[in-house]
């Protein structure tokens, strides 16, 4: 197996265009793990650790730019006001060592249907920023899960970056697992709530082959709160909204029977956190708490 280190991003894409099949390495959390039970044997590794600018974040027009290299640890410290619902599942995903170790853009790049910041990131509305020799380019994150664990990057390109927009209202992650730390989740349900836009954002995991929104419980809420006036009254969410909207989360999603529960099992799970998570996220949006400002990224 041969080991590449590149120095400098522009020395990252020139490698990973002349070797395609190498496999990038930040954290290696989920990489080393592969490779160590024998998983998975790649031709080269392409070690990521010395490029400065995959571990910095800053404000964007609105938006964090947040590099692939950020670690769960620095979004919990740093950025839990501006990305309340990326902060939420950072939280949940496995011990401080792994959170310490483990970045955003390699969950994202392995592209598990059980990866903990998919979700957040969907019902954020986040881009991914893909990179290579030829340049740049940006797609949202529904298009970047293309089937189990599979993703949409080109064989020369590197994820640089999540574009992801700052929280106008409040988010909300949930997740349940076969035990209350350091798990896989059996399934997991994340909301926010965009009143600048009068939209709804979701995120379902673990209950696809791919990460997904439940795009038409997203619109059936956003119309139920515009129809009501919510939006602008705050008041109570009425039941039938509540039930309506957890029941099309459930019906967006298609899990299957595995070691960890049965699709059966997942689809309750899911309606239940729908349901709660609206909830949570309603009487926050009640209670009219103030997000905190983005300041300038660390490396």
């Amino acid at each position: 197996m041969d080991f590449i280190q590149p120095a400098s991003w522009a020395d990252a894409l020139a490698a990973k265009a002349a070797t395609p099949t190498a496999v990038p390495l930040a954290g290696g959390t989920d990489v080393m793990v592969e490779i160590n039970f024998d998983a998975r044997r790649p031709a080269a590794l392409l070690d990521l650790t010395r490029i400065t600018e995959l571990t910095e974040w800053a404000p964007d027009g609105g938006q964090i730019r947040l590099g692939a290299g950020v670690t769960y640890a620095r979004v919990i410290e740093e950025l839990g006001g501006p990305l309340p619902g990326l902060a939420m599942a950072a939280r949940t995903v496995g011990s401080p060592q792994i959170r310490n170790r483990g970045t955003v853009g390699g969950n994202l790049g392995a592209a598990s249907p059980a990866g903990d910041s998919h979700p957040p990131l969907l019902a954020a509305g986040a881009q991914v920023e893909l990179a290579s020799v030829r340049g740049s380019r940006v797609i949202q994150a529904d298009d970047f899960y293309t089937g189990v664990k599979r993703n949409a990057l080109a064989p020369d390109e590197l994820i640089a970056a999540i574009l992801i927009p700052v929280a106008a209202g409040p988010q909300q992650f949930s997740k349940i697992g076969t035990r209350n730390a350091m798990v896989i989740a059996v399934a997991a349900f994340s909301i926010g709530l965009h009143p600048q836009s009068r939209t709804v954002g979701t995120g379902i995991g673990s209950a696809a082959p791919t990460p997904r929104r439940a795009a038409d419980a997203e619109r059936f809420l956003a119309g139920a709160l515009e129809e009501a006036g919510l939006w602008e009254s705050r008041g109570e969410l009425p039941e039938p909204v509540i039930t309506e909207f957890a029941g099309r989360v459930r019906a967006a999603a298609s899990p299957v029977d595995d070691v960890r529960g049965s699709a059966a099992y997942r689809l309750h799970a899911l309606a239940v956190m729908a349901r709660r998570a609206l909830t949570w996220a309603w009487r926050d949006y009640q209670a009219g708490a103030p997000r905190a400002a983005a300041g300038a990224g660390r490396s």
